[in-house]
């Protein structure tokens, strides 16, 4: 019995780990508008295409010590720990709930979490095909009797675009500029069809907490960018680069909410409540 475990988290590893190479496509290709499905892989320096022997994930990057056989620069760190972490992703689920769709649940809602935190922190943008299509499966595996019910995931996708559209809204209203970014507000519909409800309004206390966590963390490191000719005082963020906004010091709140939402999925919504409860009363 002990060896069918072992198996199974090894096997759910295995898969977590090819998941977690198709996700470092979505991730560089979907902000740009790129289809991942053609053409293929190349590397991110020169452009080769890559052979299915240089694209076994984390084993061919060890292997190639961590550069393009063809031009031999470096290829960022950042996709073998992206795939090492789905990996441990889908283990760790596999481990928790066995072989169960429980276990698929909970691994594809952090894996799209995961996509979400590095595509904003790289370049400010959370893609549709990450928020609206997690939205359409959380209620998919709802209807496949996930834990959370369909009732649940349908009202908790409602609650999350509703509230995060009004709080575009009035910051809208009472700034004269957007204050919550369209792809927060669809990122937020695919937390409540994932968490519910409750699980919304968890993810949005906890997220505004990692998220001056984490500003705070970063202002030893905060650069002053130069300012272009044509700006204005009151500038549209939405027409910074990514890298100006880095540079002024802005922060993507997607990275803070998946952050939040995680941890809010992994320990459960009513632990955090009581937890709370327990820090205040």
């Amino acid at each position: 019995m002990a060896d069918v475990v072992v198996l199974t988290i090894a096997m759910a590893g295995a898969l977590g780990l090819l998941i977690g190479s198709f996700l470092n496509v979505c991730i560089v290709r979907w902000p740009a508008m790129e289809s991942v499905v053609s053409p293929r892989s190349r590397c991110p320096q020169c452009g080769t295409l890559i052979g299915w022997y240089d694209n076994i994930p984390v084993i061919s990057w060890l292997m190639l010590r961590g550069k393009c056989r063809q031009c031999a620069l470096p290829i960022p760190i950042r996709y073998p720990l992206v795939e090492l972490g789905v990996g441990v992703l889908w283990a760790a689920a596999a481990w928790q709930y066995g072989i169960s769709l429980e276990a698929l649940r909970a691994a594809v809602f952090l894996t799209i979490l995961l996509g979400i935190a590095m595509t904003d922190a790289r370049e400010f943008i959370i893609p549709d095909e990450f928020s609206i299509g997690g939205t359409v499966i959380g209620i998919g595996l709802a209807f496949a009797g996930g834990a959370l019910g369909v009732r649940d995931a349908v009202v908790g996708a409602v609650v999350g675009y509703v509230v995060l559209a009004t709080v575009g809204f009035l910051g809208r209203k009472a700034f004269g500029r957007e204050a919550m970014g369209g792809g927060d507000i669809k990122m937020m519909a695919m937390v409540g069809a994932f968490t519910g409800a409750w699980g919304v309004l968890l993810t949005l206390m906890f997220g505004a907490i990692v998220g001056l966590l984490l500003h705070v963390a970063a202002l030893p490191f905060r650069k002053t960018a130069p300012v272009r000719a044509d700006a204005t005082p009151d500038a549209d963020v939405e027409e910074m680069s990514a890298e100006e906004l880095r540079a002024q010091g802005y922060l993507p709140f997607g990275v803070s909410l998946a952050i939040a939402a995680a941890v809010v999925f992994v320990v459960g919504a009513e632990r955090v409540i009581d937890w709370y409860l327990a820090m205040v009363l």
